[in-house]
């Protein structure tokens, strides 16, 4: 469905026709542009945009099928920019993945949303209280999107980081060492980071690409239907990201350093459950290999008549069990 459809001339918004062909010629001839916002169009909702502004076919599928990675793609009338804003759940502890889809073309800008967490209305508000930088054109909507989408992550990355340090501290509790549903936790959070890296990851090339420093973008050669005044903004996003990415890559180590602790954590406690309780076997093995040589039913045994047999076995048994409990104590097994 059409959530909203605007002509922009000189930074402000303004009533155009409502037919879409009109609109576009209006913006063009008075140097602005229309931008359409889309929310989970169908392919029929869809297909009156696709034929009134030429969109490529190859990324309308993509705009309607969803479920992309985060690129770029220059076609001959437009360019395709699939970005994935995040949303961090604090009830749940789980991060989701949205998608955002940006056409940009001549005098015309198009998005398409799937999924919650595409920050596309704020950004409409905020670039509308800002003539000067809706002023100059497609290239505006699209930095403020990008610029929008980044900014969240910092956010989103913040809130994993303070969940991690919340495992950190269950693992590394001094009595309990976390509890046997710590490691389950533990993955459940580095599938949450892993959500995350791929939306941040492959964003990093479409980003420097419109920044003028990645593939097909440095060496003085621009992205087309964006302004090259607009490198300096992208490359501010760019570096933005980089920040993120490097948050990500040591959430991941972090994360896999702390499951590797717990995991010989338990193993430790594994070690010393099986020491005390091999010391216990051993203490019970004394008194039940005399008990089971004095129970053997044979006439002719040493001692077995004799009057004080009975309580020096039980002195006997005592003071071994004595002597092993100082020892296995000494040495750390009970």
């Amino acid at each position: 469905m059409i959530v909203d459809c605007a002509v922009y001339r000189h930074g402000h918004r303004t009533e155009g026709p409502e037919d879409l062909s009109d609109a576009l010629d209006e913006a063009r001839a008075a140097g602005g542009f229309v931008w359409i916002g889309l929310h989970e169009p169908s392919e029929r909702e869809f297909d009156l945009v696709t034929r009134e502004f030429g969109l490529h076919p190859l990324a309308v599928e993509d705009a309607l099928k969803a479920h992309q990675r985060p690129k770029l793609e220059v076609y001959d009338d437009s360019l395709f920019t699939v970005l994935k804003p995040v949303v961090y759940e604090p009830e749940s502890d789980t991060v989701s993945a949205g998608e955002v889809m940006v056409f940009v073309g001549d005098g015309f800008v198009v998005t398409v949303r799937h999924g919650a967490g595409a920050p596309l209305a704020a950004v409409r508000r905020r670039l509308e209280e800002d003539p000067e930088m809706l002023g100059k054109g497609p290239t505006s909507v699209l930095y403020a999107i990008s610029d929008a989408v980044v900014d969240h992550y910092l956010e989103v990355a913040t809130e994993l980081q303070t969940d991690l340090e919340e495992l950190e501290a269950e693992v590394f509790e001094p009595v309990s060492g976390g509890s046997r549903h710590t490691a389950s936790r533990i993955y459940a959070f580095k599938r949450q980071v892993l959500e995350f890296r791929r939306a941040t990851g492959p964003l990093a090339v479409p980003l420097s690409r419109l920044a003028g420093t990645g593939p097909l973008g440095g060496g003085g050669g621009g992205v087309r239907f964006v302004d090259d005044k607009a490198r300096p903004f992208f490359r501010d996003v760019s570096d933005h990201l980089t920040r993120v990415n490097d948050s990500v890559e040591s959430l991941d180590r972090l994360v896999s350093d702390i499951l590797s602790a717990h995991l010989a954590q338990t193993s430790v406690r594994q070690n010393d459950d099986m020491r005390k309780i091999s010391a216990w076997a051993a203490m019970a093995a004394v008194p039940t290999m005399i008990a089971g040589v004095y129970g053997m039913n044979f006439d002719h045994m040493p001692e077995l008549h004799w009057l004080w047999s009975y309580p020096v076995v039980i002195v006997v048994m005592a003071v071994l069990e004595v002597l092993l409990y100082r020892q296995f104590k000494r040495r750390g097994w009970m």
